[in-house]
């Protein structure tokens, strides 16, 4: 451990090394000063790309302000931890997107087959958190991951873990997009790591696969078109001209990231817990229209996929089905069956997307 003239404690060797053995890729330290964002949230935010989620703008510019979510915090300790699971094979890019192509079997994003990330990182930041005040003494912190208004992308690119691609996820040269973030507000001057250069180029590639055209211009998201969020933000009614391209994405969609290229380096992680459950390996539209509430719940216990609910799950299962319904199948009068069976007991939200389901084929 030593100190700097200006008083920062250079702890990064010590904290990456703690942090892999808690099993995150990299460890970065930010700078407070995010000011220089404030602007580009303010306009993303009046241009409603927010959609339902209020909370975006509820929070206001606290987001761009660490030490007014977290008095006293002077830095923030970014933390990166991959999630493609152990034991993928190679070209498993082109997997994905033969699953895509399977209209009668239902598609999870990747970073959902596993245990909910929110549980992994919580637990083994707060443990980072831990080590680091045993060598500090005293420290005030606070551990975040994707649970309070915090800029992660910026604070990510500016401590180098990475850059903001064009589809505004972060980008590692070393790791490609498959990966979580996490934050450690901290009350103790460490000194801060330096940010990376961005390294898109003049790629589309992002923006030219968005289902939904969700990407409108680089760097720029509209969530209101955005599959995942449709699939897991959004409460009501799936808008109709969308419902075509959502496919048989059930919960969450990871096309830009299929053909981001800096995704061929994206790295295994060596945890069990984002290792795929089976009921996500392939799943059958006409097996998940066979669970009952209770059997969904059952079957989500500790994964991300739970937060959305019976009803937004049931909601766009049926526009999965509908899809595949327009397709055409040999299974498509079962699946016209178990449709037509669950109608009689659907909420009036389902129970619409359940009707446009049965109108496609």
């Amino acid at each position: 451990m030593t100190q700097s003239v200006t008083g920062e404690v250079d702890l990064t060797q010590t904290l990456q090394d703690m942090a892999q053995a808690l099993g995150f890729s990299q460890i970065g330290v930010a700078d407070v000063d995010l000011s220089a964002a404030e602007a580009g949230l303010i306009a993303w935010l009046q241009a409603g790309f927010h959609g339902q989620m209020d909370y975006m703008a509820r929070h206001g510019l606290k987001r761009a302000r660490p030490a007014e979510l977290v008095p006293g915090t002077v830095r923030v300790i970014t933390a990166r931890m991959d999630y493609l699971p152990r034991g993928t094979p190679e070209g498993w890019q082109a997997l994905e997107w033969q699953r895509l192509a399977q209209p009668m079997q239902g598609q999870v994003s990747l970073y959902a087959r596993g245990r909910d990330y929110h549980k992994v990182l919580r637990a083994r930041l707060q443990r980072l958190a831990d080590q680091l005040a045993a060598l500090l003494g005293p420290l005030g912190h606070r551990v975040f991951c994707d649970s309070a208004p915090v800029l992660e992308v910026e604070l990510a690119q500016r401590s180098g873990l990475g850059w903001r691609g064009k589809h505004t996820l972060t980008l590692s040269r070393e790791g490609g997009s498959l990966f979580f973030l996490g934050e450690i507000y901290v009350d103790a001057p460490l000194a801060c790591t330096p940010p990376v250069e961005g390294h898109c180029g003049r790629c589309q590639a992002c923006i030219t696969v968005c289902p939904t055209g969700a990407i409108v211009a680089p760097y720029r998201l509209d969530a209101r078109r955005c599959i995942s969020y449709l699939t897991i933000e959004h409460a009501g009614p799936i808008p109709e001209p969308l419902r075509a391209a959502i496919g048989n994405r059930l919960y969450g969609c990871d096309d830009c990231q299929l053909a981001c290229p800096w995704n061929k380096f994206a790295r295994r992680s060596p945890l069990p817990d984002f290792v795929p459950r089976s009921d996500w390996v392939a799943p059958s539209l006409l097996a998940l229209w066979a669970w009952d509430e209770a059997g969904f719940l059952s079957r989500t216990e500790g994964s991300p996929i739970r937060r959305i609910g019976f009803e937004r799950w049931q909601r766009n299962l049926a526009v999965a089905s509908g899809n595949a319904l327009a397709r055409g199948d040999a299974e498509s009068p079962a699946l016209r069956g178990a449709l037509t069976q669950a109608r009689a007991a659907a909420t009036p939200l389902v129970a619409e997307h359940i009707d446009w389901a049965l109108a496609q084929g």
